[in-house]
């Protein structure tokens, strides 16, 4: 077998292949190669809150698991990424109660949000990388006043289709409105806009620090 590649979880994007679905990024952690990974809207969600620390006012499943894992002292000693066929990934957790150890399958998406959670490794091989891997360029954020940010103001993000208008919009909001609207979208549970809030203020604290 390939000697075990350690990856860590870059975040995630809009796909640009399947309508309605997420490319969650996994990077090498000593390399330049990226995988993407198609999951759903609902896994999304989930990597997403856990990505950004967000405390959910329910606990969602990937929550649920870990703290049923914890109350009975079983760790989750890593995700090992073995398998890469017809466009699909196959993964599996290495679980360690302190006297056995078991292997388990899992789809990669739920893989990860409970590795985000647990904070272990994250492992695949070289073979995968190999397959799957692809060296992605760093998309530079727009911040461009023009005439159409007029039309913008009064427009919502269900609104927005395009990326590029999309962060565009976001521009245009104050430290304020963003926090509002953060917490806002935590309470009604919807995690996508709450992460892309979080990413925005995000990029305005590294922006404020660069100065």
């Amino acid at each position: 077998m390939d000697a075990k590649i350690k990856l860590r979880v870059q975040g995630l994007t809009n796909s640009q292949v399947q309508s309605g679905a997420y490319a969650l990024i996994l990077a090498e952690e000593d390399g330049p190669r990226r995988i993407p990974i198609i999951v759903g809207t609902s896994e999304a969600q989930s990597i997403a809150i856990a990505l950004e620390h967000i405390i959910p006012p329910r606990p969602l499943t990937h929550d649920l698991f870990f703290t049923f894992a914890q109350a009975f002292g079983i760790h989750l000693r890593e995700v090992f990424i073995y398998k890469f066929e017809d466009g699909v990934f196959y993964s599996e957790l290495l679980f360690d109660d302190g006297t056995n150890q078991v292997r388990l399958d899992s789809r990669t998406s739920d893989a990860i949000a409970i590795a985000l959670r647990v904070k272990c490794d994250i492992y695949t091989t070289e073979e995968i990388v190999r397959e799957s891997g692809v060296v992605l360029e760093e998309v530079p954020f727009v911040n461009e006043k023009e005439n159409e940010y007029d039309d913008l103001e009064e427009m919502e993000p269900e609104d927005i289709h395009d990326e590029s208008q999309l962060k565009k919009w976001l521009a245009l909001l104050d430290i304020e409105e963003i926090k509002e609207r953060l917490e806002e979208a935590i309470s009604e549970e919807n995690y996508e806009y709450a992460k892309m809030y979080k990413d925005e203020l995000r990029r305005r604290e590294e922006e404020d620090n660069s100065k």
